[in-house]
């Protein structure tokens, strides 16, 4: 009538196994760079918002004097 889940998951967990063998990954080299870009990008995108936020603000309480 069909595998059982025991063979199902073993099979799923072979399949898993196989495919991260393929897996070309990063050295430690590339991981901290992207690592520095990441960080680097979330502050500047943090410092924006916070700059369009500040004048938002500031532009709303001259409107509402």
């Amino acid at each position: 009538m069909g595998q059982g889940v025991f063979e199902k998951t073993t099979d799923f967990l072979g399949q898993v196994k196989s495919e991260l063998r393929k897996v070309t990954w990063p050295s430690r080299k590339e991981t901290l760079a992207s690592t520095r870009v990441v960080i680097l990008l979330v502050l500047v995108v943090a410092l924006f918002l916070w700059l369009v936020d500040y004048g938002l603000s500031a532009a709303i309480r001259l409107f509402l004097r």
